[in-house]
């Protein structure tokens, strides 16, 4: 049987997330410490968990509708409404499972064969192989440290042709933390005047912003009808496990998204959204306080681990939502892959190669601080230890040369 000729090349020319990689590594590898996965490191409050539990002994054990639960929607509807002044109906929010699958359909509903769709670099890993997936070409928007790793218009409209179809926006940002006020986000809006470019703004961090409030980009002036937003429970609630997501978008893209969820996905877990249930409808006050505590333990543990970095050498740009840093280190000579796994085989600490998130990311790395502070401790401990046996090693070479 020849595989290489039954299988999808398109798949097949796919490299594996970079991210799991060194995940997969440090889960076997005994003594090791790990920055590498954004998960949460707090439990689901329990009023949702007990939801859940309730939504079982109930019987709640069937398929929803294919968008979701009414309440669940209505109540998404509201959460956007007065957080950040969006408005959307219920006939305007589809339930998924997970953000990643709202990204995924989102692609597949917009993009047609060699559509071209703008994505920020570095971002997310899944945003170019759904994409490609979709028959599309992805189309890297190269951002820096020296802007705070944002999308502006300048950068954008260069790239602008007859196939733009979309571009994604993903701020709060992974890997970087970097984030886009509402006056930055207007600048970039000019680029679209004059075309029909969707924009698709994956806005699963909103809740973990450090400065200001989260903007969102379909509150903007005129840019509602041309913006797709997607967002979920597993960061702002601590929810990974839950796979719950949403999209809100017009009509008109939104019930082409709904017809890709009912064949293939039909609809979210039952238990699920009654616990996203609970977490929204009592969000202003117990939910809310969770999230806020959350907020501030990330932000003790992000200003930490800036320092650190930076007193060890390597320059840290200063996030300021999400839950990582991206530190640059070209100033010890390794690319990041090399860096990753000196680091990983020499002092046991597992980060991520910023290559992992596309070419611009060659020389940072990512690391997580959803893990506690005795951790981050920890592993700042042997980073810098890594650090300064390179320093000497290199000295070493010098003097002898």
């Amino acid at each position: 049987m020849n595989y290489d000729r039954i299988l999808n090349p398109a798949v097949t020319s796919m490299p594996p997330s970079g991210i799991r990689k060194f995940f997969d590594i440090a889960a076997e590898m005994e003594d090791c410490i790990s920055l590498g996965v954004g998960e949460p490191d707090f439990v689901t409050p329990w009023d949702i968990r007990e939801a859940a539990i309730k939504s079982l002994k109930d019987g709640m054990t069937c398929y929803t509708g294919n968008a979701g639960l009414p309440e669940l929607r209505d109540l998404i509807c509201r959460y956007y409404k007065e957080r950040f002044g969006v408005f959307y109906t219920r006939a305007e929010c589809l339930v998924t499972v997970g953000a990643s699958e709202a990204i995924d359909l989102a692609m597949r509903a917009l993009v047609s064969p060699g559509d071209e769709v703008l994505i920020p670099a570095p971002s997310y890993v899944s945003y170019m192989p759904c994409v490609t997936l979709a028959g599309g070409v992805p189309v890297a928007v190269p951002t820096t440290s020296a802007n705070g790793f944002k999308m502006t218009a300048e950068a954008v409209k260069p790239l602008i042709t007859p196939r733009t179809k979309a571009i994604i926006l993903t701020y709060p940002n992974n890997p970087t933390g970097g984030i886009m006020t509402r006056e930055d986000l207007l600048a970039l809006s000019k680029a679209f005047e004059g075309t029909d470019i969707i924009v698709v703004t994956d806005e699963i961090y909103a809740e973990l912003t450090y400065s200001g409030t989260h903007a969102s980009f379909g509150a903007l002036p005129g840019m509602w009808d041309r913006t797709v937003t997607i967002s979920g429970f597993s960061k702002a609630f601590a929810m990974t496990g839950w796979r719950l997501g949403y999209a809100l978008a017009p009509e008109p893209i939104l019930d082409q998204m709904l017809k890709i969820h009912q064949f293939t996905m039909l609809c979210a877990p039952i238990m699920a959204q009654y616990a996203g249930i609970e977490a929204l409808k009592n969000g202003f006050d117990t939910n809310f306080e969770e999230v806020r505590k959350m907020r501030r333990e990330y932000n003790r543990r992000r200003n930490y681990l800036v320092r650190q970095f930076n007193s060890m050498g390597l320059t840290c740009f200063e996030p300021f939502g999400a839950f990582y840093v991206f530190p640059c280190i070209r100033s010890t000579g390794l690319t990041s892959e090399e860096f990753c796994n000196e680091l990983l085989y020499g002092k046991r600490v597992a980060v991520v190669p910023g290559g992992a998130f596309g070419d611009t990311g060659e020389g940072f790395i990512r690391c997580s601080y959803a893990y506690s502070m005795d951790h981050l401790i920890e592993a700042c401990r042997r980073i810098s230890e890594f650090i300064a046996e390179r320093h000497a090693k290199s000295e070493d070479y010098v003097h002898v040369i």
